[in-house]
């Protein structure tokens, strides 16, 4: 199906917006003949301009133009859980007629549940999207909650927009707290460990640059490793560690620290707030 445009309006252009629209922006996608991304002011606009190609219209809140964003047939809202309510004014403002069509309204605000949105924009077709930052790599993970109404062709669309960035999952909402508190927040538990496992090398005598960056490619490796053998984390633990050896007296002290038990709760603590914020 071909939209005509502007075919996608986004509400809000931050860095999670600008990494799942960027392969649509370098034309990787023939479905959107325009996107339209309105931001909150006009610096904001100057500060982006010319980084994006003509696919790209870019305006500020308090432009006239940025009323044609409600127009849209598919629509991101992007913006900060703070600027919700303004949002929700400015929809009802610019209201359409529902006889040509019902827009799609895809959030990727963390924390507002599918069951909010649909109540907050009655006129819309709502989808709660939760991607993480490494969609900005192209190596993210998405999860897609659905409303009832969604059709099968606009979930087409929608895993569309996501899946040059991200491998998508479709889960129910009561999956999501728990999605985000390993996906969303993992990366800065991973984080965490890089940069310990760096310092542990410095410790030992290497260089730090060089610690950085074998620590970020042991990682990385890893991971590939795991990925591409389809491995349990368990056999792989076990291939490494030979008996009586440094990996095993290293484990030994990960153990006594309680390293797994640290991760496990952190999951768990971030998935309650999740919760909470909600």
């Amino acid at each position: 199906m071909r939209l005509l445009p502007p075919s996608l309006g986004v509400i809000g252009f931050g860095r999670i917006a600008q990494a799942v629209l960027s392969p649509l922006l370098n034309g990787e996608s023939s479905r959107y003949s325009d996107i339209l991304a309105v931001v909150g002011h006009e610096k904001s606009v100057q500060k982006l301009y010319g980084k994006f190609p003509d696919s790209l219209t870019l305006v500020a809140a308090t432009d006239q133009r940025s009323k044609e964003v409600w127009k849209c047939p598919f629509q991101i809202l992007a913006v900060k859980p703070q600027q919700l309510d303004d949002v929700v004014t400015q929809a009802r403002q610019n209201s359409f007629s529902k006889e040509s069509f019902t827009p799609v309204l895809i959030s990727v605000m963390a924390g507002v549940s599918i069951d909010r949105l649909s109540n907050l924009f009655p006129d819309y077709i709502c989808v709660r999207a939760v991607p993480n930052a490494p969609c900005s790599v192209g190596s993210g993970l998405t999860a897609l909650v659905w409303c009832e109404d969604v059709t099968n062709e606009q979930k087409v669309i929608v895993r569309d927009i996501f899946h040059p960035v991200s491998e998508v999952f479709e889960l129910p909402e009561k999956h999501i707290d728990a999605f985000l508190a390993l996906t969303s927040s993992g990366p800065a538990y991973i984080a965490v460990v890089v940069e310990a496992l760096a310092d542990g090398a410095v410790a030992a005598g290497l260089p730090r640059d060089l610690a950085l960056d074998l620590a970020k490619s042991t990682v990385a490796g890893t991971a590939d490793l795991l990925i591409e053998n389809n491995m349990h984390p368990a056999y792989l633990k076990e291939m490494v560690a030979s008996p009586g050896g440094t990996t095993m007296a290293a484990l030994r002290h990960l153990e006594k620290a309680k390293i797994r038990s640290a991760l496990i709760e952190a999951v768990i603590v971030a998935a309650e707030k999740s919760k909470e914020l909600a």
